[in-house]
């Protein structure tokens, strides 16, 4: 969620860690047995460990998902906490498959780091995080006031692209470390707190007295976020890419983890081609899996609408309504190319 800038330094060395990570992820992953997924630290809705060590999150269900189109088992996953400043090294030199770490899209990480990305797992936006004591409805009425924010990060240039566009004073209270930036905001040493919106619904729930906090209405930044691999793999890229449609046309033809099975078999043309029902299809070979790679991400995962509701929408602690990550028809902007 955070976006670290990184250094010229390391951008220019995208082509050394290349040559450290193999051109053929996929066949990679099939050998060891299990798919490495760069995660958040500890994001709940995202990506998170339970008491028990048991990761959970939209991220990781997508994590889950790659797994069962590979494997056909979720659970052949391993998670890998990586901070803001070691995602873009840790995928870059190999050490994980993939990001699955809620990571904004953009065009710098498109070219300079070397990435590929495609798909969008959740639409998100920058806001703010105020004390309901400070009686503050608007971010508009936040001038002079302390923010904490994470140092580094794009995060950190929208607040003041915000502040000065809008004749804005603000105090920035900076820290590296996200944890840090929050404690500090919970502990009062500043009056506002700002990242993606979906994290300050999220942090919320960690603090002393979540209900004396409230998310401000203004979404400053656009930050599309999803799935990173990197680039010259386009097998792998497809891969990643088409377990996040799988889940997006499973929804739409109102497939789920329960009635998938009954639907198999009963389904009309299309949902028998996704589930790899149909008489001849090579669908899922052509794609390096095989043909029943969205049957098992849909029965052993769940559709999108699934994953989003017991992750972070009405059936979670977060109660994050779909909005724009609704589905297309239903006024949203999730949008899946057909699986023919």
């Amino acid at each position: 969620m955070k976006k670290t800038l990184l250094s010229a330094a390391i951008g220019a060395a995208v082509l050394g860690f290349a040559s450290a990570a193999s051109a053929a992820t996929l066949d990679d992953v099939k050998a060891k047995g299990f798919v490495t997924c760069g995660v958040s630290a500890g994001i709940p809705g995202f990506s998170n460990p339970d008491d028990k060590g048991e990761w959970t999150g939209l991220d990781v269900d997508y994590c889950r998902g790659i797994a069962a189109a590979v494997f056909g088992d979720a659970k052949k996953a391993k998670f890998v906490p990586l901070s803001s400043k070691d995602r873009f090294p840790a995928l870059q030199s190999g050490e994980v498959d993939v990001l699955t770490r809620n990571t904004t899209w953009t065009i710098s990480r498109d070219t300079s780091l070397g990435f590929n990305f495609r798909t969008v797992n959740y639409y998100d936006g920058q806001g703010f995080i105020v004390k309901k004591s400070l009686n503050v409805k608007s971010a508009l009425e936040l001038s002079g006031a302390a923010v904490c924010v994470q140092t580094g990060t794009t995060t950190e240039l929208n607040l003041a692209d915000y502040f000065k566009s809008n004749n804005l004073q603000y105090n920035p209270v900076v820290f590296e470390k996200e944890a840090d930036a929050t404690t500090a905001y919970d502990s009062g040493r500043c009056d506002v707190y700002t990242t993606d919106q979906s994290g300050l619904y999220a942090i919320r729930l960690k603090m002393k007295t979540p209900d004396e906090n409230v998310v401000l209405p203004e979404v400053i930044s656009k930050e599309p976020l999803g799935p990173a691999v990197r680039q010259g793999d386009d097998k792998w890229f497809d891969v990643v890419s088409w377990v996040h449609y799988a889940m997006v046309n499973a929804e739409e033809y109102d497939l789920t983890s329960k009635n998938v099975d009954e639907k198999k078999a009963s389904g009309g043309p299309d949902i028998k081609r996704l589930l790899g029902a149909e008489e001849g299809s090579k669908i899922g070979t052509d794609l390096g899996v095989t043909n029943d790679w969205a049957y098992n991400i849909i029965k052993l995962v769940g559709n999108y609408g699934e994953v989003f509701d017991r992750n972070v929408g009405a059936g979670s602690p977060l109660k994050i309504e779909r909005g724009l990550n609704a589905l297309w028809n239903k006024g949203g902007l999730q949008y899946a190319p057909p699986i023919r």
